[in-house]
């Protein structure tokens, strides 16, 4: 009876860590280039009351007699599907078809991060920013347009162009995506950014449609792969096992009162 209590208190802190991962996915569901979170149990050791035997020329073989003593977190998954994309008709709005993440980082192209959202904008001295002042890098660091530019383009394959004073087309730059060989490893460090670890590998950079990354999509947002029938359905199932291991505990509970009360 010990061993139930226990194996639902474990389950019930379990199922409250989903909902926690559930919570955070529909809070995000308008977050452009978020990605899902999911989590995985697994079950805990098992206590074993006899073990197995062989079969003898008297008798067959048995199996092992085991209890097991619940469950526990095995892994929170991040999971980058590709989200949809939503047309904006903005140019510095930009969506990796594929793929690969953008690259931000300082002014010197230091201290890089990886994102998906590509909502970018124009600062007071013509870089590239995202929403919270970290540069876009290209080939050459941080990408720069010139006061004096008539209109800006951006190709699929990151070439960024502008149309300069006199009328002539120029080359600013093209920008990079990063890949990683396991991008489950990437850690999320909030501002819809992620940072490697030494689980995700090391980036491998290069320039958009080349080496598996994807290509450009611009005026346009990747929206986040959070879908709704799926979290609520998840949130449900979570319920029902929490609610399922409270009547455990409170079973075994009741058991427990009557041996107490055998004295009486």
């Amino acid at each position: 009876m010990l061993r139930s209590m226990y194996s639902g208190i474990g389950a019930m802190r379990n199922f409250q860590t989903k909902l926690d991962v559930i919570g955070n996915n529909i809070a995000n569901v308008n977050t452009y280039g978020f990605k899902k979170g999911r989590t995985i149990f697994q079950d805990l050791m098992s206590q074993t009351i006899s073990g197995a035997s062989g079969p003898s020329a008297a008798s067959g073989g048995t199996n092992p007699r085991q209890v097991g003593l619940g469950s526990q977190l095995a892994a929170i998954d991040t999971i980058h599907t590709q989200g949809s994309l939503q047309t904006t008709g903005r140019v510095l709005d930009l969506a990796i078809s594929g793929d690969g993440f953008f690259i931000v980082g300082d002014a010197n192209g230091n201290n890089q991060m990886y994102t998906r959202a590509g909502n970018f904008y124009l600062d007071s001295e013509g870089y590239i920013v995202n929403a919270n002042g970290l540069y876009l890098l290209g080939d050459g660091g941080p990408l720069k347009i010139d006061s004096n530019a008539k209109s800006l383009s951006i190709g699929a394959d990151g070439n960024v162009t502008i149309v300069d004073d006199t009328g002539n087309l120029q080359l600013v730059g093209t920008i990079q995506l990063a890949k990683f060989a396991n991008p489950d490893g990437l850690e999320k460090e909030g501002n819809n950014l992620f940072r490697e670890t030494v689980n995700s590998g090391d980036p491998q950079i290069g320039v958009p449609g080349a080496n598996g990354t994807g290509k450009l999509v611009s005026d346009a947002l990747e929206m986040s792969n959070v879908d709704l029938a799926e979290e609520f359905t998840e949130m449900i199932v979570a319920q029902r096992g929490f609610q399922a291991n409270t009547r455990i505990i409170t079973t075994s509970d009741e058991i427990l009162q009557e041996l107490v009360n055998l004295k009486k």
